[in-house]
């Protein structure tokens, strides 16, 4: 899907009449439902006059334009794609990243620099490592590319830019990446010029363009070799005793639910620590090595972003979200896994669209499937509209005329293995109706502090010698982004102690050694890190005690080897002390998901 197509010459005259931004404001409106932002508008119209100078300029006019291009299965959309025919007579597109900086200074963040981007310096990827990002997913997706019936290059342009090596942008840690993919700035014009004159000016460029359009997304070998082997050739991902058996059987469901005529929903249903996200990366590595076509799918931003980070970007264009699946074709994907998907929404809509869709997200990702994993645990629920559920996704399969088959995880790989935590949680939160004691029985480290420097000094303790460990805080403190030089507010304050939150998803420029939000669980740094959520706290009170407990759950069962406790309120803190036998005592610390 893309907003705006033409050849060059009609592009170009687009331009200088003043019409183009018009165009792909209307398209835009058409297309995803909802307005175009005033900035984004403005920023089409000044960035595409540069641009159309230099094509009319280097006589570009027989090339197709496509501008705003979206990647297949993401929500990504590249700014311009050129096609034509090089100079050795084969069809050829590029890539171009359009940015209006005037300068960018140098970023603590990986692959980023700091540009002035609303009205504030923000930590921003690398142009041209953004157009390297879109150049491999489309040459890993897209069969017209993957195949090699179209060569794909890219570049950044940079219109506003003076050209200076002094400029973060070309600093030395960039060569490598601007060897591949170039940064030409706005008194480059020359070179940007002859760099598309060589890779499109000897043909047609509207019937590359039909060839680029009739492309299918089909997952490249390469591709799904490269993630198999990212998968396997990490440790921690290892499957243990049920795990391997649940393994091995979905495994042989998978491949034999491919041949089926009918569809196949498969449902994982286990409790924390019980190895469902385990199971997920080796049914992607296995699957991968065979060549299916496997993607991965959640509905959580920090977890896929630390997958992504984990496993590298371009494994981490296998993962995605529940709602990229909103406009797929029938059975687009082989195997589509599903983790955590007590995390399901109602439906795929955004609040910026006008007119919605009356299709469940659920049935959105069987249609896209041929296989459908389901991963889920039914009392993980923890964010207003939240509605996965095993019911839910039984429905689905009914609906779907699919294949259902269901599978249950025990074992506990988390809490130390202790099951009898697991159920003293869930007794003291009031999620079963058991009364439950609990006594340390020399597995699980739990304890109750009496002041929380105390903890939180025993916390840094763990950390120190090697252990991961962070603080997590209750949703009772402000939460401010940080401050002009990038450090974060100690907006948590109890008994003299202090601490700032995670920052914003949305933070601006970051200072040094303060990983971005969704990293925090995962990031050394992150042990300066808390949690807040205000979506919660503007849940109805029924449903708001409920989403507390189950939050609760999930954080308190999170620990592979203890979970450290400090209570700020004395009523809570007696009553869960007189489910402590005597001698016993607690508090909080997690990293590693189910």
């Amino acid at each position: 899907m893309y907003l705006y197509s033409a050849a060059g010459s009609l592009f170009i005259e687009d331009v200088l009449l003043n019409r183009i931004a018009e165009k792909l404001r209307i398209s835009f409106a058409d297309q995803l439902d909802r307005r175009v932002s005033p900035s984004e508008l403005n920023s089409w119209r000044n960035s595409l006059q540069s641009f159309a100078n230099v094509l009319s300029h280097y006589q570009l006019t027989n090339v197709g334009v496509v501008l705003e291009m979206q990647l297949p299965l993401t929500s990504k959309r590249l700014d311009c794609l050129l096609t034509g025919v090089d100079e050795s007579g084969h069809p050829s597109a590029v890539i171009i990243e359009l940015k209006q900086w005037a300068d960018a200074e140098p970023s603590s963040v990986s692959d980023c620099v700091v540009a002035f981007v609303g009205q504030a310096p923000r930590d921003m990827l690398h142009p041209s490592q953004q157009a390297l990002q879109y150049k491999q997913y489309l040459e890993d997706s897209s069969t017209v590319f993957s195949e090699g019936q179209v060569r794909l290059a890219a570049c950044s342009y940079l219109s506003n830019h003076q050209h200076s090596i002094d400029s973060a942008l070309v600093a030395s840690k960039f060569n490598g990446l601007l060897a591949q993919v170039p940064l030409f700035s706005g008194d480059q014009t020359h070179q940007f010029g002859e760099f598309l004159r060589q890779r499109l000016a000897l043909g047609d460029g509207l019937e590359t363009l039909k060839l680029v359009s009739s492309s299918k997304y089909k997952a490249s070998k390469k591709l799904l070799d490269h993630v198999s082997q990212v998968i396997k050739g990490r440790s921690e991902y290892v499957l243990l005793d049920e795990q391997q058996v649940v393994f091995n059987a979905v495994l042989g469901l998978v491949r034999g639910g491919y041949h089926y005529k009918q569809k196949t929903v498969v449902l994982v249903k286990g409790g924390p620590g019980t190895g469902k996200t385990i199971i997920a990366l080796n049914l992607m590595a296995a699957l991968s090595a065979e060549g299916y076509n496997v993607r991965h799918a959640t509905g959580s931003r920090a977890f896929t972003g630390n997958l992504k980070k984990i496993l590298g970007f371009r494994a981490g264009e296998q993962f995605s979200f529940f709602n990229n699946y909103i406009t797929t074709e029938y059975n687009c994907v082989d195997v589509l896994l599903c983790d955590e998907a007590h995390r399901l929404r109602p439906n795929s809509n955004s609040r910026f669209q006008k007119m919605k869709s009356n299709k469940r997200q659920v049935d959105e990702l069987v249609f896209s499937s041929k296989v459908a994993v389901f991963l889920i645990d039914d009392l993980q629920v923890v964010r207003p509209g939240e509605v996965g559920s095993c019911e839910l996704i039984r429905s689905a399969a009914v609906e779907a005329g699919a294949v259902l088959q269901e599978f249950t995880l025990d074992g506990q790989f988390r809490c130390a293995g202790s099951e009898e935590f697991i159920r003293w949680v869930d007794a003291t939160l009031g999620i079963t109706n058991e009364e439950r004691i609990w006594q340390p029985d020399g597995q699980f480290d739990f304890r109750i502090f009496n002041g929380v420097q105390d903890m939180a000094e025993a916390i840094r303790n763990k950390a120190a010698n090697g252990q991961s460990a962070r603080l997590v805080a209750g949703f009772c403190w402000p939460w401010s982004n940080p401050d002009s030089s990038g450090q974060l507010v100690d907006d948590v304050k109890l008994d003299g102690f202090s601490m700032p939150w995670n920052a914003m998803p949305d933070a601006g420029r970051l200072a040094p050694g303060i990983p971005k939000s969704n990293f925090w669980a995962s990031d050394p740094n992150g042990i300066r890190k808390v949690s807040h959520d205000n979506v919660v706290k503007r849940a109805p009170e029924g449903e708001f005690a409920n989403l507390v407990k189950q939050t609760y759950r999930v954080l308190l069962t999170r620990g592979m080897k203890g979970c450290y406790i400090f209570f700020e309120d004395t009523g809570t803190k007696e009553f869960v002390l007189g489910r402590v036998k005597t001698g016993a005592a607690s508090t909080a610390e997690v990293t590693q998901r189910s």
